[in-house]
């Protein structure tokens, strides 16, 4: 086992789970992309700002929200939430990019002021993130910034309707051409950060190779009481199977294999089953006329999210593009195997042939078929899915990031021990 791979077994729950808060902390201002919002960013930012109250660290988040708020303090934790304006414009349904949001750059620079960090972090390139970089660097402070989203990958998938117009073999090599470029641009940004973070062990190779700055693993974790297999109300005599997906209903989620599985799945003779659709996306329409098997229901949140999910049998992701898979997560707690793509980050959590399989896009129907007819099988997936999402802790994920962070903070102080003398009231204390 790697010294990578040493860390990420420990940070899945083994030996850190008990550990009390740390001794002496640094004062962490936060500029999450998003926070109330439903994807893989905001879920996590709402766990690391909780994961902050339980622990008595000191802690600012600074965020886009629906109206502006004053800068708050409720004991260790101090929020700033600001608005987009009627600039912005739509990214997803529930997500938005404000070009004019350097406006509120005095208060989040009297907020800083006020709070004192010793270090900035940031998830992304958006507006919030790149206030955030500035900050850092004109206050002499380090940054760490975190991948969460591979948005060349989804540079890439989202022009394919238009490249579709262009002979296969041209239009591979100009996606290509897009992801390269997207990619490239993405960790230049990210290589102006002191130390990284990445969801899985392959996206912090080439991070650390592209951007020659450490990277530690930062996966995710699940609130195993509330994804729990006792949430389900399923009838005892309701015989059909039922398959599941769970996420943005758009292009780069591969969701358009739904349709390919249901149709392959017929054609082997397995009719009793259907779909259970969760979220929202510019696909719906789509799968909606291509999936007559199919409840969409929206997206969930909460107790109503957990019931979804126990009143599956089998999770179905082919995402190609997600950095971890906060849903595959989910539901392994809820008591599911998960089929998944051997592309991304949900290969990490699923572990072939014990929590789910882990196959091209061309076996899921036989390796859901394979599940569906043998119900020992499918059984003992659901029991060994429960115990392994029963390990995955938000508290030792957040752990693992403040450990990265005391690399940022040791490098700066060695910048900072280079400067004249004159530059010694910059230092970190």
């Amino acid at each position: 086992m790697s010294e990578r791979e040493a860390v990420h077994h420990e940070l899945n729950g083994h030996g850190l789970l008990d550990r009390g808060p740390f001794d002496r902390v640094p004062r962490v201002a936060y500029f999450p992309d998003s926070f109330h919002e439903i994807n893989g960013v905001a879920h996590t930012s709402r766990n690391f700002e909780a994961f902050a109250r339980r622990r008595g660290l000191p802690f600012l988040c600074v965020r886009a929200g629906d109206r502006e708020q004053k800068l708050t303090q409720e004991d260790n934790v101090w929020i700033l939430e600001l608005p987009r304006g009627f600039l912005s414009f739509a990214l997803e349904k529930d997500l938005r990019f404000d070009p004019a949001f350097m406006r509120h750059l005095p208060q989040i620079e009297d907020a800083l002021a006020r709070f004192e960090p010793d270090l900035i972090h940031i998830t992304g390139p958006s507006e919030v993130g790149m206030l955030g970089a500035a900050l850092a660097h004109t206050r002499d402070l380090p940054l760490a910034a975190s991948w969460h989203t591979n948005v060349h990958e989804y540079a890439a998938r989202r022009l394919q309707h238009v490249l579709q117009i262009l002979p296969k073999e041209q239009a591979d090599a100009v996606g290509q051409k897009i992801e390269g470029a997207s990619l490239a641009v993405a960790t230049r940004i990210y290589s102006i950060a002191d130390v990284l973070f990445a969801p899985n062990l392959e996206l912090c190779d080439m991070l650390e190779r592209t951007t020659s700055r450490q990277c530690f693993l930062m996966p995710r974790g699940v609130d195993a009481e509330l994804f729990h297999p006792r949430n389900r109300t399923r009838l005892a005599d309701d015989r059909q199977y039922v398959l599941g997906f769970c996420g943005r209903l758009s292009v780069e989620k591969n969701v358009a294999l739904l349709a390919t599985v249901q149709e392959q799945l017929e054609q082997i003779g397995v009719t009793n089953f259907r779909f259970m659709i969760v979220g929202h996306g510019a696909e719906e329409q789509w799968l909606r006329e291509h999936l007559p098997r199919a409840e969409f229901t929206g997206v969930l949140t909460g107790n109503a999210l957990a019931a979804a999910y126990a009143n599956m049998d089998v999770f179905v992701f082919p995402s190609h593009t997600d950095t971890f898979g906060n849903v595959v997560l989910e539901a392994l707690a809820s008591g599911l195997p998960a089929i998944v793509t051997p592309e991304g980050g949900p290969k990490s959590i699923v572990r072939d042939g014990e929590t789910g399989r882990i196959v091209p896009d061309e076996e899921f129907a036989t390796a859901i078929a394979e599940l569906l007819g043998n119900a020992e099988k499918l059984e003992g997936m659901r029991v060994a899915s429960r115990g392994y999402a029963e390990t995955a802790s938000w508290d030792a994920v957040f752990e693992g990031v403040y450990r990265g962070y005391e690399t940022a903070l040791s490098k700066h102080r060695q910048i900072l021990s280079r400067l004249p003398n004159d530059a010694a009231h910059l230092e970190i204390e």
